[in-house]
């Protein structure tokens, strides 16, 4: 019944062209868009969109967080800049900065090893295995049964998929628990960073022009996959050999026009279409408006403790960057929030929604109880909200979290590995290895504990019975609250802890319960101390979640039969799985007389140079602008070269680095961002205002040629001219 609604409700939303250009539809949905795919401009086979294994979905990958795709058949991969920073941050130091000058490889041996972690996941397969999961559910299991049922089911299924080597396997829930499917993928361990422009170039406008229009960013980097001899996936060597991919995307030197239609492909994070009017109000009253000031006063605590050009500022680099993208995401949605009728759009839906379910016997008794119960569990769930954010924020301590991580798996360790809790299984223990190693290169003492010490003195500051006894106690909080003293306390945490140390890390690994509770490291025990009252936390949440997820699916297939009834279009939320969006390189209108343009060019680079970061492009770029060098890359309509453009595309965080696609399925850019007028689609859709920003690949060319000279790298690649 459940897959019979879900299935008729988006043929209904084929059938709605005014909606044609929301969704971030499923892949096997794609057959049923096929008239309005082929419409638009596609011409390919919308079935062959659906066929993970075939061209062009098996050239598109994952680096876990941001997308990618493959673009010769030497394992080539082609991705934003912004998404490899982490690994150009990792590999530059003061005398060699490469996240500032840029990096080429013009020899397989000079390409080097990403970040530790890094990872391309190349999705090969996608299983419903709703009725696998159901099965272990029952009506009268209270919320952490239930929770532990789903879990216990989750991890049976990715077990029993991981057998094969070399593959990374998850479950995901779509439509709040109406759904869950299987995903397998090939997980490429040995990730190497073959180019990045220079800062100038890939992060050109920096913060400023972060979700802004008109946009001049050459956001694209390279890396290259690596396995071993015999093909399969392999920790890094000097003996692997560059992953021989089944297909990979042409990359288009004709690019697109005005009008034309564009797909994207990709793994889009997380959205929240369907949350409750009570939780939207909840997230922009509450939520938002404080991890917003957060953020930006983690930001001015780093760059007051790591000075310009210092090692500290590097190792941060890639943090500031993550802080200030989302503290400006969150402020744009503020913004369209209050200026939007989107809350009471929500609330007339809420009220809608109510009376059709009442106006029809079998509705009400099949989902009136439903709406009542959701939004009592709603507002259980928002009760320590400024608790919650305070420690996440507090957690991004390093020696912190550190510590409680690896006491976590000391205890989890004693449990048979189907037991353990997701993250420290066998399976996660490279990743976490990873994660021990990467902070070598991420980590300054002074920056951590001013990090650190602003959010414990938040947190001193909340009434007491809302703060955690034993975590009081352990910094010292008990007892009449007196900043200096912690300071004090901190500073004598970090000058005795040897957490700051990669090798001393590592050992703690494979470290027993009983060695964690002997320890005098300041952190080990300040993790020690609190280890029952945080897990105490944690499993209320998963009853809370696990009351939720028996309640949201009913939720949801309300709202399915309700859009169905209105002619809606219904796709499932964001969850980073693999998705198809589509539509046309537009312009638009953000309010009274301003009129956007859907390109940028050369010359707006030029207009916006003040040569000082963020507006600092690199000599030799500025030196063939003022000389027009422009080649077969001009646009004559434009006069110039194209940088980024414009689409009506329907696509959120994690998209970026997605391959932006023509009717034939070659690569005209790359997605890197939305206008600000957009950010607020991970909740909303205005087709007037939802505008994805896109580099050109006519940009990437011109840049790599006259610039770069990354000739080998245009020669390795398949140009369509």
């Amino acid at each position: 019944m459940r897959l019979s609604i879900i299935g008729a409700a988006v043929l209904a939303s084929t059938l709605a062209p005014a909606f044609a250009d929301e969704g971030m539809w499923q892949p096997h949905q794609l057959p049923e868009l096929e008239s309005v795919l082929k419409e638009k401009g596609l011409e390919i086979d919308p079935k062959n969109i659906s066929k993970l294994t075939e061209f062009p979905m098996n050239a598109v990958i994952s680096l876990g967080g941001c997308t990618a795709s493959f673009v010769s058949p030497k394992g080539l991969v082609v991705t934003n800049h912004h998404c490899a920073y982490g690994s150009i941050q990792y590999n530059s130091t003061p005398e060699n900065n490469i996240l500032k000058d840029g990096f080429l490889a013009k020899t397989f041996k000079d390409e080097l090893p990403a970040s530790p972690g890094s990872r391309v996941y190349v999705t090969e397969e996608v299983k419903n295995v709703t009725d696998k999961v159901n099965a272990n559910l029952s009506d009268d299991m209270n919320g952490n049964e239930r929770y532990l049922a789903v879990e216990n089911a989750e991890k049976s299924l990715v077990a029993e998929c991981e057998q094969d080597p070399g593959y990374r396997c998850n479950v995901y829930t779509f439509h709040g628990g109406l759904e869950y499917y299987l995903i397998k993928s090939l997980e490429i361990q040995d990730v190497r960073l073959v180019y990045n422009p220079a800062l100038g170039v890939g992060k050109y406008g920096g913060d400023i022009d972060n979700w802004m229009w008109p946009r001049h960013t050459g956001d694209y980097s390279f890396y290259r996959a690596y396995v071993s001899k015999d093909g399969k996936p392999a920790p890094y060597s000097e003996d692997n050999v560059p992953f021989s991919s089944d297909s990979f995307l042409k990359v288009s030197a004709k690019g697109v026009e005005e009008g034309d239609f564009v797909m994207v492909t990709g793994y889009p994070g997380r959205t929240n279409r369907y949350r409750t009017a009570s939780e939207v109000t909840h997230q922009f009253n509450s939520v938002y408006p404080t991890a917003k000031a957060y953020r930006e006063q983690s930001i001015d605590i780093i760059k007051e403790n790591a000075p310009e050009g210092s090692k500290a500022r590097i190792a941060y680099e890639s943090t500031l960057a993550g802080l200030a993208n989302y503290a400006k995401n969150y402020g744009g949605m503020i913004n369209s929030y209050q200026k939007t009728d989107m809350q009471a759009r929500k609330d007339k839906l809420a009220v809608d929604l109510s009376t059709w379910i009442n106006a029809d016997k079998k509705r009400k008794k099949q989902y009136a109880s439903v709406l009542k119960e959701l939004d009592s569990l709603i507002a259980k769930s928002q009760a320590d909200n400024e608790l919650d954010l305070i420690l996440g924020y507090m957690g991004r301590s390093a020696m912190m979290s550190t510590a409680r991580r690896l006491y976590r798996l000391a205890n989890e360790q004693k449990l048979p590995d189907a037991q353990r809790e997701p993250g420290y299984q066998e399976r996660d223990m490279t990743r976490f290895k990873a994660g021990m190693t990467s902070l070598s290169r991420r980590y300054d003492d002074k920056v951590d504990m001013a990090l650190m010490a602003h959010f414990v003195d938040l947190y001193a500051q909340l009434d007491k019975k809302d703060r955690i006894a034993s975590l009081d106690k352990a910094l010292g909080l008990n007892k009449k609250y007196n900043k200096e003293d912690m300071l004090a306390r901190l500073a004598k945490m970090y000058e005795n802890t040897s957490l700051n140390n990669e090798e001393q890390r590592l050992e703690w690994m494979e470290k027993s319960v009983e060695d964690f509770q002997q320890s005098n490291d300041p952190f080990i025990a300040l993790a020690v101390a609190t280890y029952d009252d945080f897990q105490a936390r944690e499993k209320e949440k998963k009853m809370l979640s696990g009351e939720l997820s028996a309640i949201r699916p009913q939720y949801m297939a309300a709202i399915i039969a309700y859009n169905k009834e209105q002619g809606l279009p219904v796709y499932a939320d964001a969850n980073s799985t693999l998705r198809v969006t589509y539509g046309t390189v537009k312009g638009y209108t953000p309010r009274d007389a301003v009129t956007y343009t859907p390109f940028t060019t050369l010359e707006g680079i030029a207009e916006k140079y003040t040569g000082v970061e963020p507006f600092d492009a690199p000599k030799a770029q500025m030196e063939k602008i003022a000389e027009k060098v422009y080649g077969s890359y001009k646009v004559k309509d434009l006069g110039s070269v194209p940088v980024n453009f414009l689409s009506t595309v329907d696509t959120t965080g994690g998209n970026s680095g997605s391959p932006t696609l023509n009717g034939k399925a070659e690569l005209v850019g790359l997605l890197f961002d939305g206008v600000s007028e957009s950010i607020i689609g991970d909740w909303d859709y205005d087709p007037s205002l939802n505008r994805s920003i896109h580099v050109d690949t006519r940009y990437m060319l011109w840049i790599m040629e006259n610039v770069d000279n990354a000739q080998n790298l245009i020669e390795e690649m398949d140009i369509v001219k």
